[in-house]
């Protein structure tokens, strides 16, 4: 079986089950594999449903909305008409898009949330009995955990029975159906333990992921088992994932490493040199998993720039893949789509092409209780008179090599200061080397417009760089430092945004794009 450098995950939901009206049409329900023909893209990593219940034709685990007479939320209500409607007319769900993807050429590998709460049967329609009437099972029973909190009511792996619960699920997915292989999705739930007993719970995970994985092998010879994990290897192991042990075993195939799963959101800066070490010398492959949300003021999805530079950052840190990940909020897919999908899996196609990089940035943007063990946010940075914030941005471009072929149109450095007035000043330093005030300009975004991430008030300093400021090829050090402050206001002043642009031409010495202002006016 060809080893696929592209991988794209369909949660089965939120582009397909939950937009078609009951009783859903085999073709639609097909199009979550057709949408994909034609693009690089080689595996479709098809997730099973929510993950306590599933929306294939289960005989061992329970079925989405089984135990359900009344429907609160309409959307999942159709979620399960559309499910039983294929499954009365003899179509396992899990059968169409099997055959529909080796039809069209694909690899389908099913895919499992392994950690789900338990929930509140009063309200949750998608939970399953098993959790319902096993609140024993929950983390949090063991006490000395908020039970606000979403870790008290996710399941405890310490427990036989859940570890067999979930383990039944998957034999049952591998061993019938023709799949070529199947993925965990570890980085869901993010807790597998409780914290007093986590050095021990470390043991029994591997113990159990050595289980799937040896019915996964013994299903097929060429099937993989992919597991999705923090990108951090020690954020990974304070919750029960001994990931590094796991590629020592050659116990995964696949490991994809992943940052701001909650949040859907695209890290350029992911560091994935880590897990690339931990695989080297080994049968393991290291995915980097990419998403599609930027959630700026300016900027919902990437633009094809800015996945440029997601893409290019992490082939340029040794990946073996690139794993897309809910890239379902542009659903339904648009031509753009299909350009953002093509370059990805050529880092050489991409050098030459204009990249946006951002640094991302929590608060509105980002829930920082929702992130992954391991990820440290370095944005907003607050700023006091007379120190320095600095800012790490990694970029994949070598610009004096394209500047050299005369490929190099601008390359353009964006810094963000919010609760700023005109009279407070600012310097700003990349690499160490003061950028000259005669490159800035300052846009005045005092009273910026409400968008759907807060009103954020204060300037821009955008830089366009001359060749003696350009950055370098890999870590950046950008450093602001507020010189003088306005003596009449008090709101803390933050770096909010850093941004980088590099700007490149078709060709050689060749114009901008397809309207190039400085040839004068067009008829």
């Amino acid at each position: 079986m060809t080893k696929p450098r592209m991988m794209f995950y369909n949660d089965g939901r939120h582009p397909l089950i939950y937009q078609y009206e009951p009783p859903i049409a085999r073709e639609e329900y097909e199009s979550a594999v057709d949408e994909l023909v034609g693009t690089p893209v080689e595996a479709l990593m098809f997730c099973l449903g929510d993950g306590r219940t599933q929306l294939y034709n289960t005989q061992i685990g329970e079925l989405w909305g089984h135990n359900r007479d009344v429907w609160t939320h309409p959307v999942f209500h159709r979620a399960h008409r559309n499910a039983v409607s294929l499954i009365d007319r003899g179509s396992d769900p899990l059968k169409i898009i099997l055959n529909r993807a080796h039809e069209k050429g694909l690899l389908l590998y099913p895919t499992l949330l392994v950690q789900v709460p338990s929930g509140d049967p009063e309200v949750d329609v998608r939970g399953s009995d098993f959790r319902f009437n096993n609140k024993q099972f929950d983390i949090g029973a063991k006490g000395g955990i908020d039970p606000s909190l979403r870790m008290s009511q996710l399941a405890d792996f310490m427990h036989e029975e859940v570890r067999d619960e979930r383990f039944a699920i998957v034999k049952e997915v591998v061993e019938g159906y023709d799949i070529d292989g199947f993925e965990l999705q570890l980085n869901y739930g993010r807790a597998y333990f409780h914290p007093t007993e986590m050095d021990i719970g470390r043991s029994v995970m591997t113990d159990w992921i050595q289980k799937v994985h040896d019915v996964v092998k013994s299903s097929g010879n060429n099937r993989e088992l992919v597991v999705r994990v923090p990108a951090s290897i020690e954020g990974a192991h304070s919750i029960g994932l001994d990931v590094r042990r796991w590629i020592s075993l050659g116990i995964v195939d696949v490991v994809v490493g992943n940052t701001f799963e909650s949040a859907e959101t695209i890290d350029q800066m992911t560091d994935f040199t880590p897990l690339v070490e931990a695989a080297k010398g080994t049968e393991v492959r290291v995915h980097a998993g990419l998403h599609s949300l930027v959630r700026s003021d300016r900027m919902a999805h990437g633009t094809i720039e800015v996945l440029r530079g997601a893409a290019s950052n992490y082939w340029a840190q040794g990946i073996d893949g690139i794993y897309i990940a809910y890239w379902h909020g542009m659903w339904p897919y648009g031509d753009d789509y299909f350009a953002k999908l093509r370059e990805l899996p050529h880092p050489d196609i991409m050098a030459p092409k204009t990249k946006f990089y951002f640094v991302p940035t929590a608060a509105e943007r980002i829930e920082t209780e929702t992130l992954e063990p391991g990820v440290v946010m370095q944005l907003p940075s607050a700023m006091e008179v007379n120190e320095s914030t600095s800012v790490q941005l990694r970029i994949s471009d070598d610009i004096e090599r394209w500047s050299a072929a005369s490929r190099i149109d601008e390359v353009i450095l964006r810094v963000r200061v919010t609760n700023s007035t005109e009279r407070d000043i600012y310097s700003v330093k990349l690499n160490g080397a003061p950028l000259p005030d005669s490159l800035r300009r300052t846009i005045n975004t005092h009273y910026g417009k409400t968008s759907q991430y807060g009103k954020l008030r204060g300037y821009f300093f955008v830089y366009h760089l001359n060749q003696q400021n350009w950055p370098v090829q890999g870590i950046n050090t950008v450093e602001v430092t507020l010189e003088e402050c306005d003596p009449q206001t008090d709101p803390e002043r933050y770096v909010y945004d850093v941004e980088l642009e590099v700007r490149y031409l078709m060709g050689k010495r060749f114009y901008r794009g397809v309207r190039d202002s400085d040839l004068g006016p067009f008829t």
